[in-house]
């Protein structure tokens, strides 16, 4: 299928990965007859306006990056146009291609571009911005700070910050309205579940569907840190959603306030502050899938 494409690239994900994979994209994709344009990302404003442009012209939108970049790109998409997000995993964690089961390897999803399938996505947003993956906070907002700044690589960083953040931990109060229905939670984190990953391969939820319209929002109670961190690798596989600590329920909308100032991350980086509402954009953009 002829398509023209902007490679869209963050040239600091993952340590340089990206740039590392560019060559062997861009190669692929003239390989597979594509008309290629490369533009390397000055900050995330700048890969929404990127997105953006690529919709307005009708064209694929071929983010090479991280989860951050992807979700940046589909929020300058959703604003119209006919274009089509792409995925070409260059980040740390790549969660949202092992959501949509993408090639891992920058040929191989740079290839699927020009034969694979289009699917119609549902996106978080807050405010004027929106995610593609999970929105949480709480214990995950200190997860998150610190895996950012950390030097450690790859998948590790994530679980390394988990860890660091357990250390100074004390439960937090939050106040929650799911669709209108208000309840208190207590505990570690509360999460907003757009895809089903997140944090390096954490299957925090393993049954949110991109399509239903819907959050999965997880929750997750207090318990003493040495249960915390002994059920810590089932969330891996997605049997942490067995423990008693843990609730699963479903909204179209999530109002969040907690009782000391956290970030709601969303897709690795900091979406809001709170309190914080976040709410689903069914079928918002388009990506292309195996």
């Amino acid at each position: 299928m002829e398509r023209d494409v902007l490679l869209i690239v963050n040239p600091a994900a993952g340590g340089g990965r990206a740039l590392r994979a560019l060559p062997a994209a861009e190669r692929a994709l003239r390989d597979a007859g594509l008309r290629v344009r490369v533009e390397h990302t000055r900050d995330i404003e700048h890969a929404r306006e990127l997105g953006r442009a690529a919709g307005a012209a009708g064209s694929v939108a071929a983010a090479l990056g991280g989860d951050g970049l992807v979700g940046a790109v589909a929020d300058g998409l959703r604003h119209g146009g006919d274009g089509r997000l792409a995925i070409v995993p260059g980040g740390r964690g790549n969660d949202f291609a092992r959501t949509l089961e993408l090639p891992r390897d920058p040929a191989g999803a740079a290839a699927l571009i020009a034969n694979g399938r289009e699917r119609a996505i549902d996106l978080g947003v807050c405010g004027e911005r929106a995610f593609v993956g999970i929105a949480s906070c709480g214990f995950d907002s200190d997860a998150n700070r610190i895996a950012n700044e950390t030097r450690v690589p790859g998948d590790l960083a994530y679980l390394w910050g988990a860890l660091r953040a357990l250390v100074g931990w004390r439960p937090a109060r939050f106040e929650l309205e799911l669709d209108g229905e208000s309840l208190v939670h207590v505990g570690y984190s509360v999460a907003a579940a757009n895809g089903r990953q997140y944090g390096g391969g954490m299957l925090l939820a393993p049954d949110a569907s991109l399509q239903d319209g819907a959050f999965d929002v997880v929750t997750v109670a207090a318990v003493p840190k040495r249960r915390f961190l002994r059920g810590l690798p089932r969330v891996f596989s997605g049997r942490h959603v067995a423990n008693e600590e843990v609730e699963v329920r479903r909204a179209r909308e999530l109002r969040i306030a907690a009782d000391r100032p956290f970030a709601l991350y969303a897709d690795g980086d900091p979406l809001a502050e709170l309190p914080a509402t976040v709410r689903t954009l069914p079928a918002a953009v388009r990506v292309i899938v195996p």
